[in-house]
C-alpha cells in the first residue's frame, strides 16, 4: 500500500508540470521559432521596426547576424538582426526569381 500512496503524491505534481508545460514553455518555443524565421527571410528592402521602436528599410543583409537599416534619407545604422521585432512591409520578390 505504501508505493501507491507514494506514486498519489506525485501525481500533482506531474500534472501541474504538464500543464505548465503547454501553458508557458510550448507556446515560447512557437513565438521564438516564428521570430526566428521571420528574421531568416529579411531581405533588401523590407520595412522593419526594431525592439527599440526605430522604423526604417533594410539597406544591406550581412553574413555576420547584421543588417543595416536606413532610418532616414542618407541616415543609416547597424542593427543585429535579432532585435528586429517586427516587419511592416514586405518587398516583393525579384521578378527573375518569380518566373524561375
Amino acid at each position: 500500500m505504501e508505493g501507491g500512496s507514494a506514486f498519489a503524491q506525485f501525481v500533482p505534481l506531474i500534472l501541474i508540470f504538464a500543464i505548465m508545460y503547454f501553458l508557458l514553455i510550448r507556446p515560447q518555443q512557437k513565438k521564438l521559432k516564428a521570430h526566428r524565421a521571420m528574421v531568416e527571410a529579411l531581405r533588401r528592402g523590407d520595412e522593419v521596426v526594431t525592439q527599440g521602436g526605430l522604423i526604417g528599410k533594410v539597406s544591406k543583409v550581412k553574413d555576420n547576424d547584421e543588417l543595416e537599416v536606413e532610418l532616414a534619407q542618407g541616415v543609416k545604422v547597424r542593427v543585429v538582426k535579432s532585435t528586429i521585432a517586427q516587419v511592416v512591409s514586405k518587398t516583393e520578390p525579384a521578378e527573375g526569381a518569380a518566373k524561375g
